[in-house]
């Protein structure tokens, strides 16, 4: 049996971070103590703070074998970019091994990688020789990796002027095709446009059909990672929760997003943006009635509420199905005609919804809040519906889902008489 491709074992990683404890009301005392820490240093005496010791990572431990796609998901803050950090050499654990057999590309963040005053050109050779690539290897590559950046007129021209997308673009094509015997991928679907999401995933199809290649990929989008992905591990505040085949990994992720929830969502922790203002409850009405259960068809309402007013208010949510793939997503930015403005609401965003075509089942909801389209607050399982059977426009609905997840209005042109229409309903 082949040695393992990568090796952790109980890995940690912990930051310190320093929180004041006083401030000084006058010039006087502000200086007096600057001038005696010099001597309460040679004492041993701390400064005017203190330390708070934030373990990112511990005691993780797992194996990858060669050829093995393996997606790690967690919330918020589980630690995943930071194992990633690690494997990739860029910082390094406070205790425990990682071991890594191969040549390792990483995809983590916009730039990582590249030097910003050289050219896209220059930066293709240099990630190359990093990864202990001849000239003549990258040089027959090159080509490909130019076209799929799609970056032609830019090459030579430094990267330090390029857009987040083309770095993008450029940094991903360069990981993909120079062949490393591990590739290290964070997010990167969840940057560029459609078209660009759609090449990468079809790339990384590609990749990890090649039985020699070993891929981690961390990521958001959980019908991305079950599609590329055979084996998953999910990690929760910083430890390593399950390790297990995809599918069983990611609904153990969704079970654990739906148990943070009860409607208190100041509880939640695990939130992303600046934090002037909070997602403080989702409030979903129907018929009347605040409820989490609604019906195919029906009149819905939703009201996000904040913790406080901030100009251009704003907000984004999308309804995700159990397996975490995306089923509709809603933009306050994106007016309509029908659209309104409420002074006197001025901390809740509501939307309303007049027929609900969202097919029979259980479903997520994320929820975001920004201010001029700068992110505050984002909630993943803000709230979780269930959907029932109900009726589109007189037509009944389906009561298992079996055959998608949203029901269009349509009409019917069928031949007359009764034959024809109990026909192929046996």
């Amino acid at each position: 049996m082949s040695r393992p491709a990568i090796v952790v074992d109980g890995l940690s990683k912990s930051y310190q971070i320093g929180h004041a404890v006083e401030r000084y009301p006058t010039f006087r005392e502000a200086l007096t103590r600057r001038l005696g820490s010099p001597v309460r240093r040679l004492l041993g005496k701390g400064g005017n703070g203190t330390q708070e010791t934030l373990w990112a990572l511990r005691d993780v431990s797992f194996e990858v074998q060669p050829g093995e796609v393996l997606g790690i998901i967690g919330r918020n803050g589980a630690g995943k970019s930071t194992l990633l950090k690690i494997l990739s050499r860029i910082t390094d654990p406070t205790k425990g091994r990682a071991l890594l057999n191969g040549r390792v590309a990483s995809l983590l963040e916009v730039g990582t990688g590249f030097h910003p005053e050289l050219t896209g050109r220059e930066n293709i050779y240099m990630n190359g020789a990093i990864l202990g690539m001849k000239r003549a290897e990258i040089a027959r590559r090159f080509d490909q990796i130019v076209d799929f950046a799609e970056i032609e007129k830019f090459l030579d021209m430094p990267v330090k002027r390029y857009s987040s997308g083309m770095y993008v673009r450029l940094a991903f094509a360069v990981a993909a095709h120079l062949e490393p015997d591990i590739l290290v991928v964070d997010e990167v679907l969840a940057v560029g446009d459609a078209a660009f999401q759609k090449k990468c995933l079809g790339k990384m199809q590609e990749v990890a059909q090649d039985s020699r290649r070993t891929i981690l990929f961390v990521s958001h989008n959980l019908g991305a990672v079950r599609t590329l992905c055979t084996r998953g591990i999910l990690l929760q505040e910083g430890r390593l929760i399950l390790t297990d085949a995809v599918d069983v990994t990611v609904r153990r992720y969704l079970d654990s997003l739906e148990q943070q929830t009860d409607g208190d969502l100041s509880r939640i922790t695990a939130r992303r943006g600046q934090g002037r203002t909070r997602l403080r409850a989702v409030t979903i009405r129907s018929e009347g009635q605040i409820t989490t259960t609604l019906s195919t068809g029906s009149m819905v309402r939703f009201d996000f509420l904040t913790t406080g007013s901030l100009p251009r208010l704003s907000c984004v949510w999308a309804i995700y199905d159990q397996f975490g793939q995306p089923i509709a997503s809603f933009d306050s930015c994106r007016q309509g005609r029908d659209d309104q403005s409420d002074p006197g609401a001025p901390m809740t965003l509501t939307c309303q919804i007049d027929e609900f075509l969202i097919m029979p089942g259980r479903y997520r909801i994320n929820a975001a809040i920004y201010s001029a389209g700068v992110l505050q607050d984002h909630v993943e399982g803000a709230v979780f519906i269930d959907v029932v059977p109900g009726t589109v426009r007189g037509r009944p609905t389906w009561d298992n889902g079996g055959f998608g997840r949203v029901m269009l209005p349509h009409r019917w042109i069928t031949p007359g008489g009764r034959e024809a229409s109990d026909e192929g309903h046996e």
